[in-house]
C-alpha cells in the first residue's frame, strides 16, 4: 500500500526528525498529508515496518504487520462502511491466506482467501445459520462441498458458481433422499429418490420433476366388469403417465382399494333408495364418473386367506382369524374374536367403531403396477338397509320402482330384523350373507403419506354390476327417470 511522502511526523527517538517528513527508525507517529490516514508504530528506513496501527479517517483501521510500508503479515482489519472485521493473513494489504472474516449482518467465513476474495477451501456460515464447507472460487461455493440448510437438509456434492451442479446426494430433513445429477440448484439428468413415503423413483429428472412419474391411476378390464353374486375378482391396477404408459420407474405408492353401491333417490318416492342408510351413519354420497352417485360398500375377504404376512405377525398376539360357516357354502368374510363376523364397513372402520382396515385393502406398487386379488363385496354392514321390490309374490330384483301395488303390482320390501316379519305388515326380508345383485363402484385411491413430492393422485373408478346367481341377463337396477316412473 503506498501512501504520501510527506506530513507531519512525531517520533520517539531521541534525535530530532524534519519537519513534514516520516520518522525514519523506531517507533513514531505520522499523519499523511492529504489527512485521510494516520500511522503509528514502527519505522525502519522512513517506511513502516514491523507491528503498527493505520487510521482512516472514515472509521476504518488496520492493526498488524508492516513490512517495507506494505500491510503484510497478519494483522486485522475493519471496514467502517460494512462492519466487516478480517482477522488473518495479509498480502500487499489484501486479506490472502488464511483467516476470518466476520460479516455485519451476521455470518462469517473461516478458511483461505486470495486478494480479498474467498479462494480454496473453507467454511461459510451465513445469517440464517447455514453451513457450507468445502471448496470456494472467485468468492462462490464452487468444486465439491457439503451444506447444512436452515431446514434441516443436507447436500455433499458438486458445487459450480454458488450453484449445486453435477453429481450430488439431498438428504431431506423428512428422511428423503436424492442421489444423481444436478443443474442451476435443481435435480436435473438421472437420478433417484426414496422418498419418506416410501415411493421410490429412479429415472431421468427435468428441472425438478421426474420425467416418468406416474399422473393418473388405471383400473384394468372392461368398461363395465360382470360378476356372479358372491364371486371373487381380480383387479390389475397401472400406474400411468399423461402418455399411457406404465410408469416403470416408480415403486412404492400405496394404493387402497374401496367399494360403493350405487346411490338411487327416486323422485317420485324420495325417502326410498337403493340402500337406506341408519342417518347416524352420515354417509356422503361420492359422484362417480358413470353419470351417478354411490355410497361406500365393504369389501370382504375369506378367512382362508388371512391378512398380509406382516399383518399376520402384528395381530398374532391379538384376535385370531377363525373360518365361521360350511366351507362348501358363499363366501366367508373374515371373522373376530368370539366368532362374531366381522366385515369392513366404509372408509376400512365397523359401525360406530375405530378399528383396522380389512387386511390385504392396501398395497404398494412395484414398476407402477398393483394386483388385488379375491377382491369380494361384503355383506350390507350395520345400518345399511336394502330396498327389495317383490313382482306379485316374486322377487325381481334390487331397486325396482317403489310406488306400490298401482304400478305393475310392485311392493316395497324393506329389510327389518330378523323373523320374517313385521307389526305394520310390511314383508322383510332375511339378513343377507353376501351383496345383493346390482351396481356397484370399485375405487382406487392413492393413500401414499405424506404424498410422494406434494402430489396424490386422483382416485380411479370400475364400474361393478352384480348378477343374481345363475341369472344370464343383467341385474335389475333402479332407474332415475321420473317419466319411467
Amino acid at each position: 500500500m503506498a501512501f504520501a511522502s510527506e506530513g507531519r511526523a512525531t517520533s520517539c527517538l531521541p534525535h530530532r526528525e524534519l519537519p513534514g517528513r516520516p520518522p525514519r527508525d523506531g517507533y513514531g507517529v505520522y499523519v499523511y498529508p492529504n489527512s485521510f490516514f494516520r500511522y503509528e508504530g514502527e519505522w525502519r528506513g522512513g517506511k513502516k515496518h514491523g507491528r503498527g496501527k493505520l487510521l482512516f479517517k472514515d472509521g476504518s483501521y488496520y492493526e498488524g504487520d508492516f513490512v517495507d510500508g506494505e500491510i503484510t503479515g497478519e494483522g486485522c482489519r475493519h471496514w467502517a462502511l460494512t462492519g466487516n472485521t478480517y482477522t488473518g493473513q495479509f498480502v500487499l494489504g489484501e486479506p490472502q491466506g488464511h483467516g476470518i472474516m466476520k460479516y455485519q449482518a451476521g455470518g462469517h467465513y473461516e478458511g483461505e482467501l486470495f486478494r480479498g476474495l474467498r479462494e480454496g477451501h473453507g467454511c461459510l456460515v451465513d445469517a440464517d445459520g447455514q453451513v457450507y464447507w468445502g471448496s470456494f472460487h472467485d468468492n462462490k461455493r464452487h468444486g465439491q462441498g457439503q451444506m447444512v440448510f436452515r431446514n434441516g437438509d443436507k447436500y455433499e456434492g458438486n458445487w459450480v458458481r454458488d450453484q449445486r451442479q453435477g453429481h450430488g446426494m439431498l438428504r431431506l430433513a423428512d428422511g428423503s433422499t436424492y442421489e444423481g445429477q444436478w443443474h442451476s440448484g435443481v435435480f436435473s439428468g438421472q437420478g433417484s429418490m426414496a422418498h419418506c413415503s416410501g415411493v421410490i423413483y429412479r429415472g431421468i429428472w427435468i428441472n425438478g420433476h421426474p420425467m416418468a412419474q406416474a399422473t393418473r391411476i388405471a383400473i384394468l378390464g372392461p368398461e363395465v366388469m360382470d360378476t356372479a353374486q358372491g364371486s371373487s375378482l381380480m383387479l390389475t391396477v397401472q400406474l400411468q403417465q399423461d402418455s399411457g404408459e406404465v410408469a416403470t420407474s416408480e415403486d412404492g405408492r400405496e394404493l387402497e382399494i374401496s367399494a360403493g353401491v350405487r346411490y338411487v333417490q327416486l323422485p317420485a318416492y324420495s325417502e326410498v333408495s337403493f340402500f337406506r342408510v341408519d342417518d347416524g351413519l352420515g354417509q356422503t354420497p361420492i359422484q362417480t364418473p358413470f353419470g351417478f352417485q354411490c355410497i361406500s360398500y365393504p369389501l370382504s375377504s375369506p378367512a382362508s386367506e388371512g391378512p398380509e404376512p406382516r399383518a399376520a405377525l402384528e395381530s398374532a398376539s391379538t384376535d385370531s382369524l377363525l373360518p365361521d360357516g360350511d366351507p362348501g357354502g358363499p363366501p366367508v368374510p373374515l371373522h373376530s374374536r368370539g366368532g362374531h363376523r366381522s366385515t369392513c364397513a366404509p372408509g376400512g372402520l365397523q359401525a360406530g367403531k375405530h378399528e383396522p382396515r380389512c387386511p390385504g385393502s392396501r398395497r404398494r406398487a412395484e414398476r407402477g403396477c398393483v394386483q388385488f386379488s379375491d377382491v369380494r363385496l361384503g355383506p350390507p354392514p350395520p345400518g345399511y338397509h336394502a330396498i327389495l321390490f317383490l313382482e306379485g309374490l316374486h322377487e325381481v330384483g334390487v331397486g325396482s320402482r317403489p310406488r306400490g301395488q298401482d304400478h305393475r303390482g310392485m311392493t316395497p320390501v324393506a329389510q327389518g330384523p330378523p323373523g320374517g316379519s313385521r307389526l305394520d305388515g310390511v314383508a322383510t326380508v332375511e339378513p343377507a350373507a353376501e351383496a345383493f345383485p346390482g351396481e356397484y363402484v370399485i375405487m382406487i385411491r392413492d393413500v401414499t403419506t405424506p404424498p410422494f413430492l406434494g402430489h396424490t393422485l386422483p382416485t380411479a373408478f370400475k364400474h361393478l354390476r352384480v348378477l343374481a346367481r345363475g341369472a344370464g341377463q343383467q341385474p335389475h337396477v333402479p332407474r332415475e327417470d321420473p317419466e319411467a316412473l
